[in-house]
């Protein structure tokens, strides 16, 4: 039994310490979505930005624009994730997001409240090739603004390049 802990966790760290999920890799990403709010339907389009701070941990910044009706809607978030480093091509990953999203008026001067959320997210990536990756995941969201708290969960696809 120790024999095989032992193969496991030298085969994770051989895994772990290649390709673009290695300490000081940076990738960046483009996200694409749909999403519904205040009784309106919206096309989400996001550029993000990460840094593998040690392998398969990455720690990140992104800014998404919500484009298509009012009020306008724009999301900064703060992630970090994990990639667990099962296969050099399948990385499952597991994570945590801090995100403040800025509220517009709707045109008819009503305005809305900036408010902050929080959550969590799980998928795979996949590596396309050596420097770039598509991931498949959901997203469970808590937003707090001082009277309720909702939860929400969706799916998320992005993909990216590494470098």
């Amino acid at each position: 039994m120790k024999k095989i802990i032992k193969v496991v966790l030298l085969f994770t760290s051989i895994v772990s310490a290649e390709g673009m999920f290695s300490i000081g890799h940076k990738n960046f990403g483009l996200t694409v979505g749909q999403d519904s709010a205040y009784g309106n339907n919206y096309t989400v389009l996001g550029v993000n930005a990460n840094y593998f701070v040690v392998d398969n941990l990455a720690l990140g910044a992104s800014y998404s624009q919500w484009l298509g009706d009012d009020p306008s809607i724009g999301q900064v978030t703060v992630p970090v994730t994990y990639f667990i480093p099962l296969t050099s091509v399948f990385r499952p990953y597991v994570g945590g997001f801090y995100s403040h999203t800025f509220m517009g008026d709707d045109g008819q001067g009503n305005d809305y409240n900036d408010y902050d959320s929080y959550g969590g997210r799980v998928g795979v990536s996949m590596m396309t090739s050596g420097s770039s990756y598509v991931s498949l995941g959901w997203v469970q969201e808590f937003s707090d603004n001082g009277t309720s708290t909702q939860s929400r969960g969706y799916p998320e696809f992005s993909a990216g390049i590494s470098f």
